[in-house]
């Protein structure tokens, strides 16, 4: 299911986001991988709001991230999101982050959502509109939120 074009977002490291070693703080990965996610759920959804409109929403049961190599004030970097996987009640979607202007691996992290009721939050089925949203992707669509 990965696409050799994944959808990418595009941002910029932010000052408040390094921390005392002038790089980006670890915990700020994970809001990296939320901002892809929640960006990729615009693309294939018509954003988060449309999918708890149709009566789902997701929970994170599981957050993986491998670091590779510092991120840093001011640099651009490319999220890239696929869904690598879909369970009958969860997916794993990859977000892989590199530096943009070179294309320097940062980090990858695997996300994986339960899908459920949006007013009971009880586990639900991934219904086949979903499923094919998310085997479709988003391929080649980019997100520049950088502001260059």
């Amino acid at each position: 299911m990965t696409d050799p074009h994944p959808f990418t977002l595009k941002i910029r490291v932010r000052y408040g986001e390094c921390d005392a070693q002038q790089v980006v703080f670890n915990a700020r990965y994970a809001d990296y991988v939320d901002l892809a996610a929640t960006e990729y759920y615009r693309a294939l959804f018509g954003g988060y709001h449309a999918l708890i409109a149709s009566g789902y929403d997701t929970q994170v049961v599981r957050l993986d991230i491998h670091w590779r190599s510092p991120a840093r004030f001011d640099e651009v970097l490319a999220l890239a999101v696929s869904t690598t996987r879909i369970g009958t009640t969860s997916f794993t979607l990859c977000v892989g982050m590199t530096e943009a202007a070179h294309g320097r691996a940062v980090a990858v992290a695997d996300i994986t959502y339960v899908l459920v009721d949006a007013a009971s939050f009880e586990k639900r089925e991934v219904p086949d509109p979903v499923r094919q949203a998310l085997l479709a992707g988003a391929p080649g669509l980019v997100s520049d939120q950088s502001g260059g």
